[in-house]
């Protein structure tokens, strides 16, 4: 079936499914987190909070961010790219809210031209913008590299969160499109996969981010040599935390996985979850 219908999609989110569910299974038979059974290189893994939704009106966009920051997390990602227009005010706007030294990133999901990312990462240089997340699109490598190479000191190019397969990463890193990359558990296949993406990143020096589904990549990304950090997105967090047992919070911008308890150490809440189901 994989065959005929393609790799990309969700012939590899239904890969990492099992994929995950299998690695959580070996850990629990073994009784070991599952943080320990890959291997850690870090004991804990750096988390930013991911939110600020382009739907969000400058108070609701301040509070959700500005939480994040008093709880510790000292980095700090919203949306762009709706309005391009207004997006310079709204990126002051969070600046005010999180204050000098919290970092700030944003994510226009491909959402800008080149020429206009490029003006755009200059105004948002001026607020300290650190990261910036498909300023155009994923599939563009070379307006991706144009970006990297343009953009204002001290400001990352992000991207990767689409990819499926080693090869989309390789054509990404090849082409020195990005200063980081974005890696999803749910999206390439799984744990297996993802070991091997951070095992891409290592060979060509480049730091690998993981994007949402915290829980997962909190045992994950203990494993991965060259980790920049795990995105703590807030609706994947939501669901989490009213499904789930064990879900492990940040403590000062960390996510440390709890080894007292097997696997990744998650249990359904099943009285929760019974109002959910079709």
């Amino acid at each position: 079936a994989i065959r005929n219908l393609g790799r990309p999609g969700i012939s590899s989110a239904a890969i990492a499914a099992v994929d995950v569910a299998l690695w959580d299974l070996k850990a629990r038979l073994l009784d070991l987190p599952l943080a320990t059974l890959l291997g850690s290189v870090h004991q804990s893994v750096p988390v930013y909070g991911s939110g600020g939704f382009t739907s969000y009106d400058p108070g609701r966009l301040q509070a959700q961010l500005g939480a994040w920051v008093e709880r510790g997390i000292p980095r700090v990602k919203m949306k762009v790219g709706r309005r391009p227009g207004d997006d310079p005010a709204r990126v002051r706007a969070a600046r005010r809210a999180i204050g000098d030294e919290a970092e700030l990133f944003v994510d226009a999901n491909g959402a800008y031209a080149r020429k206009q990312a490029l003006e755009l990462a200059e105004a948002f240089a001026e607020e300290g913008v650190t990261w910036f997340e498909e300023p155009v699109s994923s599939d563009d490598l070379e307006g991706l590299r144009l970006l990297r190479d343009r953009a204002p000191s001290g400001m990352a190019i992000a991207a990767g969160e689409y990819g499926c397969d080693l090869p989309y990463f390789r054509r990404m890193l090849e082409a020195a499109a990005v200063d980081v990359l974005q890696a999803d558990v749910t999206r390439c296949a799984g744990i297996t996969e993802l070991l091997r993406v951070g095992a891409l990143c290592a060979a060509h020096s480049i730091p690998l981010s993981a994007h949402t589904a915290p829980s997962i990549h909190a045992h994950a990304c203990c494993a991965i040599e060259r980790l920049a950090h795990v995105e703590y997105f807030h609706d994947h967090v939501r669901i989490e935390e009213r499904l789930l047992d064990g879900v492990v919070t940040p403590v000062d911008g960390r996510l440390r996985p709890d080894r007292s308890r097997p696997g990744l150490g998650l249990e359904l809440k099943r009285a929760d979850a019974e109002r959910y189901l079709a």
